[in-house]
């Protein structure tokens, strides 16, 4: 491997990129579908791939990242809202979730959205139901997380056939 190639250099980036997007889905720091899109915008623009191939790659990947994030909002969105958990309660969780990062690094994140989540719950539904609530939008949160990862892994893979193909 020659790194003072420029091809090499560029195709190391991109996947590193994309492997940090791919990554940032779980670890709610980095934006990853996104992330993971960029390596492929970034491959298709300075890479040294044949001129079709190169951008067939990046439509074919932006297709799964605006279709997958398309899918992120409103499959959960769809369940949240047959569930009866309101947006104020999403906003909680979100401000509190934010909150948290600072005052307790990575695991304040999660823990914050739950607490945010569950106080405005237990003042809406009441403290028997809080719970049971809080639970169905964690399963809706969780969902999203697994439908923006599987679009992450869908622009990694459009990425890696494209790398072998040229």
């Amino acid at each position: 491997m020659d790194l003072t190639d420029s091809g090499t250099t560029v195709n190391i980036i991109a996947g590193i990129a994309i492997a940090l997007g791919v990554i940032g889905v779980v670890i709610p720091v980095l934006p990853g579908l996104l992330l993971a899109w960029c390596g492929v915008l970034f491959w298709a623009f300075l890479g040294d791939a044949s001129g079709a191939l190169k951008w067939l790659v990046l439509v074919l990947a932006t297709l799964v990242a605006v279709i997958g994030a398309l899918i992120k909002y409103l499959v959960p969105g769809k369940r949240l809202k047959a569930a009866g958990v309101p947006n104020t309660a999403l906003l909680a969780g979100g401000v509190l979730g934010l909150i948290g990062f600072f005052v307790v690094p990575v695991v304040g994140l999660i823990l914050g959205f739950v607490l945010g989540i569950w106080l405005v719950e237990r003042v809406r539904v009441g403290p028997a139901q809080a719970w049971p609530s809080t639970k169905r939008a964690l399963a809706a949160a969780g969902l999203a997380m697994l439908i923006e990862f599987t679009a992450a892994l869908g622009v990694a893979v459009v990425w890696v056939f494209g790398l072998l193909a040229t």
